[in-house]
């Protein structure tokens, strides 16, 4: 039975301080009512540490938002998936679309960052998504199964067992616009697919995706109803335990 997961990534938003209080906060109200999913929240580099040993004996788990390409050395200002991994950090979130677009990150350092992240004992949120004009040109499939081939498609199937997908159409991320909740499903349909043309059904079955853009509690109940969808990556709707946990209880 594969894991149903509600995944908040604060992005570049929360100060230490800030980011203590909202784990805390997140933390009282899920003790009070287990949620029926994994919760995990990813953070920036600096809240790791603290926010890992917060949270060490609740329902949530800690990821990071990115990591090196690179093991170690010379690389000012980097943070490897080791470093990482030493905070308590479970998780950590690669590919995702404002990384590929202002950092330039390409599928081969991509891959390079998956298989760092992979040795060194962090399971990989993998975030994979068209662009509104790659949309409207009918190319979403041909795009989504591009970048798993690119970075992650190269692995073995035990390694894949720490895989989550994440599907996150660029055009509806802070946009306020959603994928329909059939539209999700059905790349999502898609993406499964391509999963078990390299994997096997039975791996596929077992793989979690996640839809992110622009999920919040009132779609979130309707997106999550399909059958290949297996729960979020909420960006803004994560900053907010009341509105993180109202995608939370759509599992109910």
């Amino acid at each position: 039975m594969r894991k149903k997961i509600v995944a908040g990534n604060w992005k570049m938003n929360k100060t230490l301080q800030e980011g203590v209080a909202l784990a805390t906060e997140l933390k009282d109200i899920l003790a009070a009512e287990k949620p029926n999913c994994e919760v995990i929240i990813g953070t920036p580099f600096i809240h790791l540490a603290t926010l890992s040993n917060l949270l060490k004996d609740s329902v949530i788990a800690v990821s990071a938002e990115n990591c090196a390409n690179k093991a170690s050395g010379a690389y000012t200002g980097e943070v490897s998936a080791a470093m990482v991994k030493s905070t308590g950090a479970e998780y950590v979130i690669l590919g995702h679309s404002e990384r590929r677009e202002y950092y330039h990150e390409t599928p081969e350092i991509l891959k390079e960052k998956v298989d760092l992240a992979l040795e060194n004992g962090l399971k990989v949120i993998f975030c994979i998504g068209e662009s509104l004009e790659q949309r409207e040109k009918g190319e979403q499939e041909a795009v989504c199964k591009a970048e798993l081939e690119g970075s992650v498609f190269h692995l073995t199937p035990e390694q894949w067992k720490n895989i989550v997908i994440a599907y996150e159409p660029i055009w509806a991320i802070g946009t306020g616009k959603t994928a329909t909740a059939e539209q999700a499903e059905e790349i999502h349909a898609f993406i499964r697919k391509c999963v078990a043309d390299v994997y096997g059904a039975e791996m596929a079955e077992d793989t979690s995706i996640l839809y992110g853009g622009s999920c919040k509690a009132s779609n979130a109940p309707e997106l999550f109803s399909k059958p290949d969808i297996d729960g979020g990556l909420i960006g803004g709707a994560s900053l907010k335990a009341p509105d993180f946990k109202g995608i939370i209880d759509a599992w109910k």
